[in-house]
């Protein structure tokens, strides 16, 4: 059975770090596609990639994808570990999601393995088994932002996603608006500060109680200076994804803009993962006629800032568009 699979990427306009804390996210998925073509059967994952050199060989069972080389061979690991599925798979992979941008290029690509493998369920469960894949394959206790935005992505619309509840709500884009991105400088989660940020939050957590309902006011009575910033930003961010819901919602572009320049400075100022060369790029973006704001997007240390502006307003990047999330075709 020959299947042809398309995974987008995704960008998240507000709304980060705030996800493994069972907090409020706003992505949309764009149109930035990882492909899988190939067929099922057989007795083993082989995959190729115009990227890399190296292809990926693996039996069906994988007891540690964590150790599978080459390392993008890690993430395709952790989906065949967490599916176990009784056919293998023999295809190609290409893509123009930048890898190392912010963008979730390895989520489209657990998403993409998934689907190709044959999966079946639901959007949450597909985002939900791609999680556990790369939490295990990469090291990094990242939250589902990624995979569901990706797996459930609606043309049009960015996602309202309640990551404790497991809900979305669509939350079209305005017309006459564009979302621009902006890559800025290479990063990666493997190795970076991001597990430090989910334990900092988990000590306010021990604290105060869930972060998801908790007031930014309760952050601030945290002794600890740091776990106190991190806190303030989490709780901060939720109220401001909702707020910038509502200011889309509303067509009051420059209330959201505002907000996203606020997003950018906690993430800067109270949770650190923001670079200078990341803060230089989007004040210069801010201050260009036409844009509403901008910040930086993804799980930070570098990658991508995105920004919401007038048509034509910004001449360089990637002017993005929401689209429908992954879908797999077999014939």
């Amino acid at each position: 059975m020959s299947v042809h699979v398309l995974a987008p990427g995704r960008v998240n306009l507000i709304g980060d770090h705030t996800d493994y804390t069972g907090g409020l996210v706003l992505p949309m998925a764009i149109d930035r596609y990882t492909e899988i073509r190939g067929t099922r059967g057989d007795d083993r994952v082989r995959l190729s990639s115009s990227d890399e050199d190296v292809a990926v060989d693996l039996p069906l069972v994988v007891e540690r994808p964590q150790d599978v080389e080459p390392p993008w061979g890690k993430y395709v690991a952790g989906v065949v570990s967490e599916m176990r599925h009784p056919h293998g798979f023999h295809g190609h992979v290409t893509t123009d999601i930048p890898i190392g941008a912010g963008l979730s290029s390895s989520a489209a690509l657990e998403v993409a393995v998934a689907l190709a493998l044959g999966f079946t369920g639901t959007p949450l469960e597909l985002a939900q088994l791609c999680q556990r894949a790369e939490n295990r394959a990469s090291g990094v206790p990242s939250g589902i932002m990624d995979q569901l935005a990706i797996a459930a992505g609606i043309a049009g619309h960015a996602l309202l996603i309640d990551c404790g509840e497991l809900t979305i709500q669509p939350v079209a884009i305005p017309r006459g608006v564009e979302i621009v991105v902006q890559f800025i400088e290479h990063r990666t989660l493997v190795g970076s500060p991001y597990a430090d940020r989910v334990a900092e939050c988990a000590a306010a957590e021990r604290l105060i109680g869930p972060l998801r309902h908790a007031t930014t006011a309760t952050a601030k009575s945290i002794v600890d200076p740091v776990v106190r910033a991190r806190a303030m930003h989490v709780t901060g961010e939720n109220r401001r994804v909702i707020d910038f819901a509502d200011a889309i919602a509303a067509g009051d572009l420059r209330e959201a803009g505002k907000l996203m320049v606020q997003s950018h400075a906690s993430l800067r100022d109270l949770y650190s993962t923001s670079t200078p060369a990341m803060d230089a790029a989007v004040a210069r973006v801010v201050a260009t006629p036409g844009v509403f704001g901008a910040r930086m997007t993804g799980g930070g240390f570098g990658g991508c800032i995105v920004a919401l502006t007038e048509p034509g307003a910004l001449l360089s990047g990637w002017v993005v568009r929401a689209v429908a999330g992954a879908v797999a075709v077999t014939a």
